[in-house]
């Protein structure tokens, strides 16, 4: 059967068939061959109490909240303001496309739509101020993938639905990563052109009476973060009705700074409506393939078959690792998390460890699917903004932060405390 699921998955992937409906496909396989009940008898019932969720509803209320503040010329007032603050380290304005997508992605919860609003706004900058283009537009990629990690997530949100673990646990266990991930890229950016300096552009230091003026157009975010966040973990809110809250600010955010028309709304609602119908499709499709997977006895099979393998635990979760990293040089993120958690989160959680603790550092391997070719999204997202070059050139620049991805997942598995001491402190 385990054959079965990993070459069907490939295999219907490699065709271009829809992730959702590779999901289903599989699913129904399973049914036929290896079931000896009609599990798709069950399909209404399971399709309907894996939508009928209130936690999946904060989903499009994120999407949307996003869509806003990237159509609303918000972004472009944040990364100039960062522009101010930190071009005077060795890489300049390369440290302003990782803060970018780090204040970003504490308000969009999505890593696609992060690096596509840096990259938007940036690559112009880079152009005009010479810097090299594979170390520019390798941040762009790597600092977008924090929308999955740094609250509030989208990804989070579905592993906790998935897993039924605390949604809020899970924010909080993210955000000391998140925020050292951030830091390490800034400064293995710093190391870089240290060593290199042409690749790190023009080092501008501005007045600091101007440094202070731009602090105004950071309040917005910092506002947003604070709204969302803080009621989260004040207990006023759920994290869906926190979702709800944060629109409704993005929405007096894009007033006040002049960018609301009814062109912008339309454009927001359609983009969330695209986004937010792709997502259900693959919850749901995962959900039946849970099901059937479950049904049919596979986690049992693969806990035997790991069983007599005779691994430790701190084996098992080396081996779970190269898993992911494998994995994610062909599938889709969110994909890959809906179709391994039913099979991985049961065998890492009888092995002893924590169910919060591996989400975090699942979000961590998948961050570095997003920038690892053929599959890499992000990769192909900041392509499309640039005016020049290839896809190669945005790879390599984007390898020295996959191997820093690749230094946090070890730092969290020799140090768990870092995920776990801000939900341990608050519990």
């Amino acid at each position: 059967m385990i054959a079965f699921v990993s070459v069907g998955l490939l295999g219907l992937l490699a065709l271009s068939i829809p992730v959702g409906i590779v999901l289903f496909l599989l699913g129904f396989g399973i049914d036929t061959f290896f079931s000896g009940f009609p599990l798709t008898r069950g399909l209404g019932n399971m399709v309907w109490s894996s939508s009928n969720s209130a936690t999946l509803i904060a989903i499009p209320f994120f999407v949307l909240l996003g869509e806003i503040l990237v159509r609303s010329g918000v972004a472009t007032r944040t990364y100039a303001a960062l522009d101010r603050w930190v071009s005077w380290l060795p890489g300049g304005l390369v440290h302003a496309n990782v803060a970018t997508a780090t204040m970003f992605s504490a308000t969009s919860g999505s890593s696609v739509a992060t690096a596509a609003t840096v990259a938007t706004v940036a690559m112009p900058q880079a152009e005009k101020l010479g810097y090299d283009p594979k170390l520019f537009s390798g941040a762009i990629a790597a600092g977008g993938t924090l929308g999955i990690m740094i609250p509030p997530s989208i990804n989070l949100i579905v592993y906790g639905f998935l897993t039924q673990s605390s949604i809020p646990q899970l924010f909080l266990a993210g955000l000391v990563p998140g925020v050292l991930l951030a830091l390490s890229f800034m400064a293995v950016t710093a190391i870089i052109c240290l060593i290199r300096p042409d690749m790190g552009g023009v080092r501008r230091l501005f007045p600091f009476a101007k440094m202070l003026r731009a602090l105004i157009d950071l309040i917005p975010i910092i506002i947003l973060f604070g709204l969302i966040v803080g009621s989260i973990y004040r207990g006023w809110a759920t994290p869906t009705e926190a979702a709800s809250v944060g629109v409704a600010g993005a929405l007096v955010i894009a007033l006040v700074f002049g960018g609301v028309s009814w062109n912008m709304i339309t454009e927001s609602l359609l983009g969330t409506v695209k986004i937010t119908s792709m997502i259900m499709l693959i919850v749901i499709g995962a959900s039946f393939l849970n099901f059937t997977l479950a049904s049919a006895g596979l986690g049992r099979e693969l806990t035997e078959f790991m069983t007599g393998l005779g691994l430790t635990p701190l084996k098992t979760i080396l081996v779970v690792v190269v898993l992911y990293i494998v994995l994610g040089f062909f599938i889709e993120t969110l994909s890959l998390m809906v179709v391994t958690i039913p099979i991985i989160v049961p065998l890492v959680v009888a092995q002893g460890y924590d169910v919060i603790w591996f989400g975090i550092l699942m979000i961590v391997l998948i961050e570095m699917a997003l920038i690892t070719p053929p599959v890499g999204l992000n990769l192909y997202v900041v392509q499309g903004a640039r005016k020049s070059g290839n896809l190669n050139e945005v790879m390599l620049g984007a390898l020295p932060y996959c191997l820093t991805m690749l230094a946090m997942a070890f730092l969290l598995i020799a140090f768990p405390s870092l995920a776990l001491f801000l939900p341990d402190a608050l519990n």
